[in-house]
């Protein structure tokens, strides 16, 4: 049995497939990169990161943070994952640009070509149809379907354009997150409904036809047990034992949007879930009972070799905060190291090219690791983040020629930071506690906390073999300023003078499950 959610991480705006004996989910990364991760399983349950389908979007300044803005809260959202004719394809748009991308591979790992779809189509999921035609249906509050070319690079000239849903009772979003299926002849679209005054609810809608009538409703309205955030968005997918399962996420505060698995049936043609409820756990025989799955967190010792071609590839479990700019990052120069590199000065740590990232998990988890600052500049920072747009950065510095470990913050209690999306913070962060360092070395911790809803990060510097903690905890929020769930983050950045040099090594990582993953390559 495996309790729900799933994951008890953030991977939301999930989208899930079945090809032979695999399962396969795309979610949601927003800004980071590489880019729209695909995840996979066995038994709908238990998940591994197995691939990205994008290393650099489009490369803007936004994407690299050469503007000193970035995209947070932008990127790529939502994409549709399809198999058809022998050929894998991600569909989705992207924010900051405004244009909806389509890669096609042969293999789930790719290589994936890229190309545009003509049009911008929020929230969209694909389909083929049994006469080779292809639609795409998407929207918020009005719902439309667009046929496309065969090529998928525009819509069909002369072909069917139409809205299909309109919410009229709420002014919020209504219907959004379309997934869109054809099951034993008949076309079901899946939404979250944001109702007035509500809870995310999942709805269903069916029709005989494109052309005809879609008729359905809100079909699960579940809190799940955490205060009054309901489960919704996501589709759904049949498993080996012939059973549907449906995909949805719940908000789960500042760790983020969770999968959750509901069991489906249908009554009289349509789907509903089991028991009108969202199970605490689910159980479903496995097709490779002996897969032993990689974790979706992992410690890091920084040993890496480059490939036949030169290229080192991380583990699958970082992400860059934005792309990274190659020139100022090595894990080869100093093996054992993941070495960082300033060209520039900024104000704080969201500004920071080339901050190395991995998801929280709860219901608790940790990170540590120790840092040189050897190499630091005067004003220069370097050190571990519970980053999101009320962060929390526990650095090594050096000020004056010494060293000392300080805690800087963006938090509800020390500013009123706006959690609107494209609310970007330009202003320095609060120093809420300085200590002097040992030396030029130190090891640092971030302990966070999300059972029941607390949402509480403590931080720990090592002094004389003995943890000691710094500053009051930070109060962790999920803002729309970022959209994400908060991660621990590896992170450097000079404040006056650029040209520093920050080691980072031995990174430990305990996340879901409670298990600290000593096991490095």
């Amino acid at each position: 049995m495996v309790e729900n959610p799933v994951i008890w991480s953030d991977y939301p705006d999930i989208d899930v497939i079945c090809v032979e004996d695999t399962y396969y989910m795309v979610s949601t990364t927003m800004h980071f990169m590489p880019g729209a991760v695909i995840l996979r399983s066995y038994d709908l349950c238990h998940w591994e990161i197995l691939s990205y389908v994008f290393d650099t979007l489009d490369s803007t300044e936004g994407q690299t943070l050469s503007d000193g803005m970035g995209v947070y809260g932008k990127g790529m959202w939502a994409a549709s994952l399809r198999y058809y004719k022998g050929v894998f394809y991600v569909c989705f748009v992207a924010n900051d640009t405004g244009r909806t991308y389509l890669y096609q591979a042969e293999n789930i790992c790719g290589p994936w070509k890229k190309q545009y779809i003509e049009g911008f189509y929020h929230d969209c999921s694909l389909l083929f149809d049994d006469d080779g035609r292809v639609y795409i249906m998407y929207g918020n509050r009005q719902i439309y379907i667009t046929e496309l070319k065969p090529d998928l690079s525009a819509p069909l000239e002369g072909g069917l354009n139409r809205m299909v849903l309109e919410d009229t009772d709420n002014y919020k979003l209504g219907f959004e997150g379309t997934h869109l299926y054809k099951i034993n002849g008949k076309y079901y679209a899946f939404f979250i409904h944001w109702a007035e005054g509500g809870r995310r609810t999942e709805a269903c809608y069916m029709a005989e036809s494109l052309e005809g009538e879609f008729t359905g409703g809100d079909i699960l309205d579940d809190a799940f047990n955490y205060k009054d955030c309901g489960v919704a968005q996501g589709g759904i997918v049949q498993a080996h034992n012939g059973k549907w399962y449906g995909m949805f996420f719940q908000d789960r505060g500042a760790v983020g949007r969770c999968p959750v698995l509901v069991p489906m049936h249908f009554e009289n043609g349509f789907p509903v879930p089991d028991n009108g409820k969202v199970p605490l756990s689910v159980d479903i025989r496995p097709v490779k009972p002996g897969h032993v799955y990689k974790p979706l967190n992992e410690s890091d010792n920084f040993s890496y070799m480059p490939d036949i071609n030169g290229k080192v590839s991380l583990k699958k479990v970082w992400q860059w905060n934005h792309e990274p700019d190659n020139k100022l990052w090595s894990v080869t120069k100093k093996p054992g190291y993941l070495t960082l590199e300033t060209d520039r000065t900024c104000i704080n740590v969201t500004k920071a090219k080339n901050t190395l990232t991995q998801r929280m998990h709860g219901p608790a988890c940790m990170a540590e690791v120790q840092v040189d600052g050897s190499s630091l500049n005067n004003g220069d920072y370097a050190g571990i983040c519970a980053l999101q747009g009320f962060y929390g950065f526990l650095a090594l510095t050096k000020r004056d020629g010494f060293y000392e470990i300080v805690l800087q913050k963006k938090g509800l209690s020390e500013d009123s930071t706006g959690t609107g999306m494209g609310s970007y913070d330009n202003s320095p962060p609060y120093e809420c506690a300085r200590v002097q360092a040992e030396g030029s070395h130190a090891r640092l911790k971030i302990e966070c906390d999300f059972t029941g809803g607390k949402d509480e990060a403590v931080f720990f510097y090592m002094e004389n073999g003995q943890w000691k903690c710094i500053g009051k905890p930070l109060k962790m929020v999920f803002t729309l300023d970022h959209f994400t769930g908060y991660r621990f983050a590896l992170a450097y950045y000079s404040s006056c003078t650029a040209g520093g040099v920050a080691g980072f090594s031995c990174y430990k990582q305990q996340g879901a499950g409670g298990v600290l993953n000593e096991k490095e390559t």
